[in-house]
C-alpha cells in the first residue's frame, strides 16, 4: 500500500518490531460509517497490509484466534468461519464463497520504527480506542 503524503496525520498503532513476518496481526478498533468494528495489520512478504476484520462473504470477524489470520503456510489470509481465502497484497478473494470480492483495505505506513494507520472518509478512529491496539 502506498504511504500517505502527510505522515503527520497517522494514528500510532505499534512498534514495527511488533509485526513479525507472517506472524500475528495487531488489531485495532475503528468506525466504518459510524459503525464500530475491528481492523488488523500484519506483515507478509516484507510489506504491511491492513484490512477491516470482516469477511467479504458474510460480515463476520475472520481471525481463528485473536490476531491469527494466516493459513498454515503463512501465505494467505483465511476466514475462520467460511474458509474464504484472500491474497494478502490486495485483499482479493482467490478461493471460497466470496466470489472474487475483496477485503476493505485500511491505509497504514511504517516510519522510524513505528506503524501508524491513516483514517479515510469511511474509516475513522473509534475515539479512545483506535490508538490502543490489542496486544500481539
Amino acid at each position: 500500500m502506498p504511504e500517505p503524503a502527510d505522515p503527520g496525520t497517522g494514528v500510532p498503532l505499534c512498534a514495527s518490531s511488533d509485526l513479525a513476518e507472517g506472524g500475528r496481526a495487531v488489531l485495532f478498533d475503528v468506525l466504518e460509517h459510524g459503525q464500530p468494528l475491528r481492523a488488523f495489520v500484519l506483515r507478509v512478504d516484507g510489506q504491511l497490509v491492513a484490512y477491516l476484520n470482516r469477511c467479504a462473504h458474510v460480515p463476520v470477524e475472520m481471525d481463528w484466534q485473536e490476531g491469527e489470520f494466516l493459513d498454515g503456510d503463512r501465505r494467505y489470509i483465511v476466514c475462520s468461519i467460511h474458509g474464504a481465502t484472500y491474497e494478502p497484497s490486495d485483499g482479493y478473494c482467490i478461493a471460497g464463497p466470496c466470489g472474487g470480492a475483496r477485503l476493505k483495505a485500511v491505509r497504514v505506513a511504517e516510519r522510524d520504527g513505528q506503524v501508524s494507520w491513516y483514517p479515510s472518509a469511511d474509516i475513522r478512529p473509534a475515539f479512545g480506542a483506535a490508538s490502543t491496539p490489542s496486544s500481539p
